[in-house]
């Protein structure tokens, strides 16, 4: 009975140390943390920033009471599909490419003000607002003709409103610009419309060149050719015979020509 008693004991001290062991150890492991390239690290501890900037690699923390957030100041890339409406009340279908970054500096506001999720929260939402106002200043046309101008200032309103984040707008693509099936080929009708008035504008000026060359080389034949030179040709293609009838009295004037 005393053996199993011992036995039971040692057991018991076995399984106590090897939980203990395994604290021990997962304790060592969520005392660090690594900080990668292109990353900011915050230390927080109860819900407070303690420190706003943690240098890269490995990073001590105490477990259980702090922990490090990382946010990511490299550029990255937002695309979504979104409709706005134009000057001539023309529904747009947009889809949009935006690349943008968060400066490091400025990564401690944000994540206190927003938090992790700012692309969904704030960058999204602004995007969508910022297509909107500028296209409604443009017709559906000139959202066509002048697409970088728009995306230019797309980027601009969208800068304005997202600077007070620390986030820093680098390129606003607009990839593609889709209409109503009714405006689409209204717009088909009028570039078909379009290019037959240029076909026929250069058909009408190739005529008009034609003709002032053809007035150009008749003057100039009329300048060159002289009353004796006119004789003389007509001598030259004369076949030596006489007109079998004629009026007057003097023959040789047919090769006068005064």
């Amino acid at each position: 009975m005393k053996n199993k008693t011992i036995h039971f004991i040692s057991n018991k001290k076995i399984i106590i140390i090897t939980l203990i062991s395994i604290f021990l150890l997962i304790t060592v492991f969520c005392s660090f943390q690594t900080i990668k390239s292109g990353e900011v690290g915050l230390r927080v501890r109860f819900g407070k920033i303690i420190d706003s900037n943690l240098s890269e690699g490995f990073n001590f923390k105490i477990p259980y009471i702090e922990k490090i957030v990382k946010v990511n100041i490299k550029v990255q890339k937002v695309e979504l599909t979104t409709a706005a409406a134009s000057k001539d009340l023309q529904d747009i279908n947009t889809n949009l490419a935006i690349n943008y970054r968060v400066l490091s500096e400025e990564a401690s506001n944000l994540y206190k003000t927003v938090g992790n999720a700012y692309e969904e929260i704030i960058l999204v939402p602004v995007i969508e607002e910022s297509l909107k106002a500028i296209i409604s200043n443009y017709t559906a046309e000139e959202t066509i003709t002048k697409r970088s101008e728009v995306s230019s200032k797309c980027l601009e309103e969208l800068q304005d409103k997202v600077e007070k984040y620390g986030i820093v707008i680098d390129n606003f693509n607009i990839i593609n610009l889709s209409f109503s099936e009714e405006y689409s080929k209204a717009i088909e009708e009028k570039q078909v419309a379009e290019q037959k008035l240029a076909t026929a504008k250069l058909e009408a000026e190739a005529l008009i060149v034609e003709a002032e060359a053809t007035k150009e080389a008749n003057e100039l034949l009329k300048q060159s050719l002289t009353d004796e030179l006119i004789e003389k040709q007509f001598i030259e293609k004369w076949d030596g015979k006489l007109p079998e009838t004629y009026a007057g009295d003097d023959i040789l004037g047919i090769f006068k020509t005064k």
